[in-house]
């Protein structure tokens, strides 16, 4: 959920001819299991992303994202790994799992193929300003 580097970093990196290990992409198993209950003692509830109003909103992106990736036969975690995949061929997602259920079911999103029109009813419904929440905890 995180696509700071659009703007300004992506455009140089390419200008450079560099490329970008896009890591993360299931943003710490919100696109990869919902994570709408929490125990008060998971890691992740120190981040902003994962903490009250911010973690309602993230769920109500979730859920969009949800109900368009029923339309393709995906998951959400498909859908996303496949959305990055469409990027460039310069972007490479970096998946994590213990488990190889979710490597499979993360390879066959490589599989999934999303046109222009795809692509644009996917930003319409989960568009990059609409995620609520920093990333990471500000310093104190």
């Amino acid at each position: 959920m995180s696509r700071g580097i659009e703007a300004e970093i992506l455009p140089t990196v390419r200008e450079l001819g560099i490329s970008v290990t896009a890591y993360g992409i299931l943003s710490r198993g919100l696109l990869s299991s919902g994570t709408a209950r929490l125990a008060p003692d998971d890691p992740r509830t120190r981040f902003p992303r994962f903490s009250g109003e911010n973690h309602a909103r993230n769920l109500e992106l979730l859920a969009a994202l949800e109900e368009m990736a029923a339309g393709y036969g995906v998951t959400a975690a498909q859908l996303a790994i496949a959305w990055v995949a469409s990027r460039g061929e310069d972007i490479i997602p970096l998946i994590g799992t213990k488990r190889r259920d979710r490597l499979a079911e993360a390879l066959k999103a490589l599989t999934l193929t999303l046109s222009a029109d795809d692509l644009a009813a996917i930003e319409a419904a989960v568009p990059a300003a609409a995620v609520a929440g920093d990333r990471y905890a500000r310093r104190r």
